[in-house]
């Protein structure tokens, strides 16, 4: 099991540390509630060092990435970021991801820490073209700043750029004396919010020089993390997609390119006969991934892949994925609870929306 380099200021923070993608990372430090409201409020940091950076770089660098990318490369300029995903040849999820455009043949790709080496063994294995691929992730550290208060810490902290920055725009910079620091507006809460990429050797003074400006920043934990995105409807790696769950199903059209073919393309664009939907249980209970969800006559249509107590709505809320045929002919949906049928309803995502 792996340690985050920051895993004694966790512990000096009172976090409770969990293995998670083989990584020892901080679950949560004072309590999910509370550093949930806190990044709705003011601004926390998370450490999401776990999180794989993988270069791609040489004359057919972009023409690699279109062929293996589900979003439209092309349109990058250097200094943008873009959501996309990589797909099987069953038009399946093999992973979802960022693409960083470095420079005119230099791209970083950051993608999910419990995919990192089947990433880069995949990515290695279909390398035709006149490029390299190298796995930074163990050299690198990333933490996330998330919450409106997050451009004025960053501001104090010397940034002073950083009103100007667009959402998924990113830029390096120095940071006290960090050089070529990778700073973007990027994140996964819902919150206007930024993320940090340096060096390992650099994260202990970034953590200390953060925590020197005066402000409302607290750490924030990866379960507060989860019911922020799950309240913005954001997909999770291992639940909403998978191999087995193409990025339309699961409502990722929009990154979906119809204009150029990539690996999976043609099964991606097949008639889907599942989607995501969003759910509001009616009665009590939680709805946890892997619970059933059911018609008005009580047949099988689906099931859930995320759920939780919504702190921001104290209400519970899941997204599931379900059958679009049967779902279209019932009034009433049920998701089994142990054993027990409990009412919910079908609502758009995301969830929570800022006043």
């Amino acid at each position: 099991m792996k340690s985050l380099v920051l895993e004694s200021y966790h512990k000096d923070h009172n976090a409770k540390l969990v293995d998670y993608a083989g990584f020892k990372m901080p679950i949560q430090y004072l309590g999910v509630k509370s550093e949930h409201y806190h990044v709705r409020k003011h601004v926390g940091v998370f450490d999401v060092s776990h999180m794989g950076e993988i270069l791609v770089s040489g004359p057919e660098s972009e023409l690699f990435l279109e062929n293996c990318t589900t979003n439209d490369i092309s349109k990058l300029a250097i200094g943008n970021v873009q959501y996309s995903c990589f797909t099987n040849i069953n038009g399946g999820t093999v992973d979802d991801l960022l693409v960083y455009k470095i420079d005119l043949n230099e791209f970083m790709l950051v993608v999910n820490a419990s995919n990192i080496a089947k990433d880069f063994k995949w990515l290695s294995s279909i390398n035709n073209f006149d490029c390299q691929i190298i796995n930074e992730s163990d050299e690198t550290s990333l933490l996330a700043i998330q919450g409106p208060e997050s451009q004025k810490l960053l501001f104090d902290l010397g940034l002073e750029n950083i009103y100007n920055l667009k959402y998924y725009n990113f830029y390096k910079t120095s940071i006290g004396k960090l050089n070529n620091v990778l700073v973007s507006r990027t994140g996964y809460t819902g919150e206007i919010g930024f993320e940090i990429y340096v060096k390992n050797k650099d994260i202990e003074y970034l953590w200390n020089k953060i925590f020197s400006v005066k402000s409302n920043l607290k750490p924030i934990g990866l379960a507060a993390r989860d019911t922020l995105r799950l309240e913005m409807g954001y997909c999770l790696y291992g639940n909403e997609l998978s191999e087995t769950i193409s990025p339309i199903e699961a409502n990722l059209s929009w990154i979906v390119s119809k204009n150029k073919k990539f690996i999976g393309s043609k099964e991606a664009f097949k008639k889907n006969k599942r989607k995501l939907i969003g759910l509001e249980l009616l009665e009590r209970g939680i709805a946890r991934n892997g619970y059933e969800v059911y018609d008005d006559k009580k047949d099988l249509i689906g099931v859930v892949t995320s759920g939780t107590m919504s702190p921001s709505l104290e209400k519970s809320i899941a997204i599931a994925i379900v059958n679009i045929q049967k779902l279209d002919k019932t009034k009433n949906l049920f998701v089994s609870i142990r054993k027990k049928f409990i009412k919910a309803k079908k609502i758009n995502y995301p969830f929570y929306e800022k006043k």
